[in-house]
């Protein structure tokens, strides 16, 4: 049985991975900071849940010694959890979003995958996966031809720009694992708020994370991907 935790999986496109990959027959462990939502997700869906919040330390730790009791491993690591600051101008970015952008969306990832990693280590086949966005890709964002060229969103772009970059050192210095960014898509989530004509539903949206999830020994590391194939950095 695959083991796998997804962190921020109460809601949106982390919950529609965990459903996915317990289809697929993983033990999926919902990773939440709040304890009553993140026991109901689990329990809707037949998953487990942890206490879990990428902020703090105590947490995270908290929460691989509960992983290493129950399980003794982790075959799959979905750093999903993050947020998104809005539309801000260059102009009035502050320190304290910024420390709160970054601690989530990017000391998150390190505090999480640094310590599951004696977890992941005990996997035939471990697997990271860094839920990314081509906001936070330097080819695209550069690209007036490309979409998000338009927008200016110096926290978020630049913290997934930060997850890009850890993909690629990760995936150097652990090459026993897979450690792979993806690019969900445009979803109608909770994150920022959008829905309607042309974004997708999250069940679109979660179909590229579950491919890099579910990703062999065999398969790619160090890579960023959408659907299409590999992106930009």
């Amino acid at each position: 049985m695959t083991v796998t935790l997804v962190t921020g999986a109460n809601k949106g496109l982390g919950r529609e991975t965990a459903r996915r990959l317990l289809a697929l027959g993983h033990t999926v462990y919902i990773g939440a900071r709040d304890a009553g939502r993140g026991r109901a997700a689990a329990a809707e869906l037949g998953a487990r849940f942890v206490l879990l919040d990428v902020t703090d330390d105590a947490s995270v730790a908290a929460a691989a010694e509960e992983l290493a009791r129950a399980e003794g491993r982790l075959d799959v690591l979905v750093n999903n959890a993050g947020i998104f600051e809005g539309m801000v101008g260059p102009g009035d970015v502050s320190i304290g979003a910024a420390r709160s952008v970054y601690d989530v969306n990017v000391f998150g990832v390190v505090r999480v995958t640094q310590a599951f990693l004696p977890l992941l280590r005990g996997s035939a086949s471990p697997v990271i996966v860094n839920v990314s966005t081509y906001l936070g890709s330097f080819g695209v964002v550069t690209d007036p031809g490309r979409a998000q060229s338009a927008y200016t969103l110096p926290l978020y772009a630049s913290s997934k720009a930060a997850v890009n970059m850890l993909t690629v050192q990760y995936a150097k210095g652990l090459p026993e694992m897979r450690v792979n960014a993806v690019e969900p898509g445009l979803t109608a989530t909770d994150l920022h708020g959008l829905s309607g004509h042309g974004i997708q539903t999250v069940e679109q949206g979660a179909e590229v994370i579950v491919q890099a999830a579910i990703i062999g020994p065999g398969g790619p590391t160090g890579t960023f991907f959408d659907l299409a194939g590999d992106a930009p950095w």
